[in-house]
């Protein structure tokens, strides 16, 4: 007689919980000046040490490298700082591929200037804050404690408030401007700050001519400007 067929074991469930998620302890400063990143390296560092705060600091100096290093490290890296002017960028391209790539990364613009109107793109397209690097360096780590990188005690990234080197951008003239852009118009808008013709971006985008000019035509009308020339001087 064939033995009795037994019931399949089943392991017991494991009473293994998942590991909570931690909390990042890292910047990303992306700059092409050595001294901006040894500046904000060091600040970081000064108050991270005051207050018992491990904290890492990346840096890359173009935006190809940053990338990598998000790739590698963005587990960690609470947040991103941001130049706009950097070898391989031009205008607001950095913002839009980092966003691209990184979508929920929290990143900070630094510039050179303190253009209302490219103050409001880079918001537009995802920045949580515009810094002009005529800022007190001691804003933008006030800013990284806002964030919750400088506290020991904080377990999560609360929303800061904006800024005061913001300022009135809120009011710009191109505020409304930035927000009725399509991605599509936004794009185009792009192409057109770095100096590529209709033709150009017609087969970047893979559009006729044609609708590119009625895209180029309507941010024209958006920005309440006549001409590409125009347009290119008051969005840098």
């Amino acid at each position: 007689m064939a033995p009795p067929l037994e019931s399949p074991s089943h392991p017991p469930p494991s009473s293994v919980e998942p590991a909570p998620l931690r909390p990042p302890t890292a910047i990303l400063v992306v700059d092409d000046h050595d001294l901006l990143r040894l500046g904000v390296r060091a600040l970081v560092q000064a108050q991270a040490a005051s207050s018992g705060t491990g904290i890492e600091v990346f840096e890359a100096g173009n935006v190809a490298d940053a990338l990598v290093l998000h790739e590698a490290h963005g587990a960690s890296i609470g947040l991103v700082l941001l130049d706009l002017a950097l070898p391989d960028t031009h205008g607001l391209s950095g913002l839009t591929e980092f966003r691209s790539r990184f979508p929920s990364a929290r990143i900070v613009v630094l510039s050179g200037t303190g253009n209302a109107s490219l103050a409001q793109g880079a918001l537009a397209l995802g920045a949580s804050a515009f810094l002009p690097k005529s800022a007190d360096l001691k804003e933008v780590v006030g800013f990284i404690r806002a964030c919750g990188l400088l506290d020991a005690e904080s377990t999560e990234i609360s929303s800061p408030a904006m800024p005061k080197a913001l300022g009135g951008y809120a009011e710009s003239a191109h505020a409304s401007a930035w927000q009725e852009l399509t991605p599509r118009q936004t794009q185009v808008l792009q192409w057109v700050l770095e100096g590529k013709a209709n033709k150009e971006i017609a087969q970047l985008a893979n559009l006729s001519e044609g609708t590119v000019k009625n895209h180029v035509s309507t941010i024209l009308l958006l920005f309440g400007v006549r001409s590409r020339a125009q347009l290119i001087s008051s969005l840098r």
